[in-house]
Order: C-alpha cells, then sequence, then structure tokens
C-alpha cells in the first residue's frame, strides 16, 4: 500500500464534514488498514525513512506507561495514524482510567490487550479525578486535580491479533498489556481540549514533588478491583474483528496520554497532588526505523 492510498482510506472513511466521526467509522478503517496486506507494505515504505522521517520522528516518543507511540501518517486536526509497540509486563506501567478527547480506535496485529470500561457509580471503587490538558502537538501533559469520584467496572474484553475496537471520546477505559503487543491506533479529529483521569485511591501519588507511598493492598494490572478485571465481566462473544464500544461514561474531559502509577498505595483525602508526567523525549530515528523494519519483517514484507 502507497502512503497515498492510505491517507485516501483515512479520508473516505471518517468523512469530511463538520461532525466528528464515529467510533465505529474508526474502528472499520484501522480494521483495513491493520490487514497484514495493508499495513506491512505501509509500514515497509515508510520504514525506508524517505517520507516525513523527521516530522514522525519528532511526535515519536517513548509513553510513560512504558510502550513505544510511533507516528506513520499526521493528517492534523482529522487524524493520527500510529503504531504502538507494548513491551510486555517487564517495561509496562499501569494506566490510569481515562478519557479521550477525540473518538479513537485501536486494533490488534501482534499479542492482546485487555480492556476495562468502567462508568461513575456512587457504590463504585474511590479514585481521585484529574484534569488533563496538553501543551499542543508533541507538548507536555498538565494535570490539575478536581475532586474525589467513585468508578465502576462495566465489562472486560480481551483482544488478540485481527480484533479491533473503537470507543468515543468520552469513554472511561484502561487499556492492559502483559505480553509483547503491537496496535494500530487511530486517533481522531479533537472534540474537546481535556480530558479525565482517574487515580484509584490504591495508587502511588506525588505530594508536592516528592514520592509518597501509603500503605495499601491490591495488585497492579492483574487483580486490583481499580486496575483489573476480578469483578469484570468478559463475554468473549464478538467475532474476529468485531468492535465491541464502550457505553459513554463520566463527565466531559478528554483522553489523557500520560499515566504514571507505580505501585499501591493510599490517596489521603483533600490532599495529595500528582505531578505531571515527564517530558516527551523523541524517539532517536535509529529506534523508529528498527521498529518499523522489524514490523514490516514480521508482516512478511
Amino acid at each position: 500500500m502507497q502512503v497515498e492510498e492510505a491517507r485516501r482510506l483515512l479520508v473516505e472513511g471518517l468523512g469530511a464534514g463538520p461532525e466528528p466521526p464515529s467510533p465505529e467509522s474508526a474502528r472499520q478503517v484501522t480494521a483495513q488498514l491493520a490487514h497484514p496486506g495493508r499495513l506491512g507494505p505501509l509500514v515497509r515504505r515508510l520504514s525506508a525513512g524517505d517520507l516525513e522521517l523527521a516530522e514522525c520522528v519528532r511526535l515519536s516518543y517513548r509513553h510513560v506507561l512504558g510502550f513505544d507511540k510511533l507516528l506513520l501518517l499526521a493528517g492534523a486536526p482529522r487524524f493520527m495514524l500510529r503504531i504502538h509497540f507494548w513491551h510486555g509486563a517487564a517495561g509496562a506501567v499501569s494506566e490510569d482510567i481515562h478519557n479521550h478527547r477525540c473518538a479513537i480506535a485501536s486494533a490488534v496485529v501482534r499479542g492482546r490487550v485487555r480492556m476495562e470500561c468502567y462508568e461513575p457509580a456512587a457504590d463504585g471503587v474511590p479514585a481521585v479525578a484529574y484534569r488533563e490538558t496538553i501543551d499542543g502537538p508533541g507538548g507536555a501533559w498538565r494535570l490539575r486535580r478536581v475532586g474525589d469520584a467513585r468508578l465502576r467496572l462495566l465489562h472486560t474484553e480481551q483482544y488478540g491479533a485481527g480484533r479491533s475496537y473503537g470507543l468515543a471520546a468520552r469513554t472511561l477505559h484502561r487499556v492492559v498489556s502483559e505480553e509483547p503487543t503491537v496496535t494500530l491506533f487511530l486517533e481522531t479529529a479533537p472534540q474537546r481540549s481535556v480530558t479525565d483521569v482517574y487515580v484509584r485511591s490504591r495508587s502511588r501519588v506525588r505530594d508536592h514533588g516528592s514520592d509518597r507511598d501509603d500503605r495499601g493492598s491490591g495488585s497492579d494490572s492483574g487483580g486490583d478491583p481499580d486496575r483489573g478485571d476480578r469483578t469484570g465481566r468478559s463475554d468473549g462473544t464478538d467475532r474476529p474483528g468485531e468492535a465491541r464500544t464502550c457505553g459513554e461514561a463520566g463527565p466531559a474531559g478528554e483522553a489523557g496520554p500520560a499515566r504514571e502509577v507505580r505501585s499501591p498505595g493510599e490517596v489521603s483525602p483533600g490532599g495529595a497532588e500528582r505531578a505531571d508526567p515527564p517530558p516527551k523525549t523523541p524517539l532517536p530515528p535509529a529506534v523508529y526505523l528498527a521498529e518499523l523494519d522489524a514490523l514490516a519483517a514480521s508482516l512478511g514484507y
């Protein structure tokens, strides 16, 4: 697949009208592009390094959660198409519950992820709510505490290679990857300028610049009811490639890319402020090209 053909599919699939694209339309075009026969040639073409390399590298970086975000196609403000390289449990940091500024879609190319969807509920797990902003494309994330909240896990779903999902901008969710995984990730046109981030009470926070780890129990990505799926429902009935879109939930907010949870701890009422995530550091061009080259080879190109 040529780059311009991929751009055409994105423009046609997402539409050019004033209304934001639906999560399902985003999922469908992402699933098409993630097919090995399309993604392999596209990645191989980009890995040659002669197409928008400087811009792609500038907006590609190691995420604070431990995975690499590689920009493939920039089409702001309508879309940004990325590859996410998850390196497995050894390099991962648990993700907070959050939503997005825009409708998003993801297709699993290799490995698997677990999706957990949440909603506010009076009988839910206690959490501290933050509002997250970003200082423009490639800019730093900023977190502002807005109060206490309670969230309930709606369901848990496993996504393996060949499956995809789309999420509305305000859908509260958390993604867990415990093995090496590659996903094709699509950001669509922004619908707002902020996202909501919920730090559950058993998580490390930083109080005015110093780590504070109050005593608490619970596991990280696998068992804590705020972080895992012990109370979740996973019926596994969706067919390969079929989307399962979580329902709209939560107060207005946007997609928060930066998460910083480290280990169990307790947020004390009324006080702790979480530090802003560390600055983004662009990947070296050699790393960007090597990861694309490895992906293209794994897809047979």
